[in-house]
């Protein structure tokens, strides 16, 4: 299996940045492909690339000097630091809200 080049030469450039080690986690999303997700070395900040297969994310991870394959254990989640605008991409449309609804369920709280 080959790695597609512009994902290669990105993580390349996210290890590079990272001090020349990260770690990645490659998980299957279904549909959408496989999505490896970095962490890394320095200050563990988070960046991730989908492929079409777990082949291919293996190939991949092979082709990039200083990634090797973990696992989302107790030790990576701790290191992991997602940074305010990863938090804001994830929320989607929520993020840019200034006004939210009232809990449906409010009477059963309060």
């Amino acid at each position: 299996m080959t790695a597609p080049a512009d994902v290669v030469a990105s993580i390349r450039k996210f290890v590079a940045a990272e001090g020349g080690s990260a770690k990645a986690v490659v998980q299957p999303v279904g549909a959408a492909g496989v999505r490896i997700t970095l962490v890394g070395a320095e200050g563990g900040i988070l960046g991730d690339r989908v492929v079409d297969s777990v082949e291919t994310a293996t190939a991949v991870v092979d082709a990039v000097e200083g990634l090797e394959t973990a696992e989302w254990d107790r030790e990576l989640t701790s290191v992991a630091n997602v940074a305010p605008s990863h938090w804001r991409q994830m929320a989607g449309w929520v993020a840019h809200q200034t006004r939210f609804p009232k809990a449906r369920n409010r009477k059963i709280v309060d």
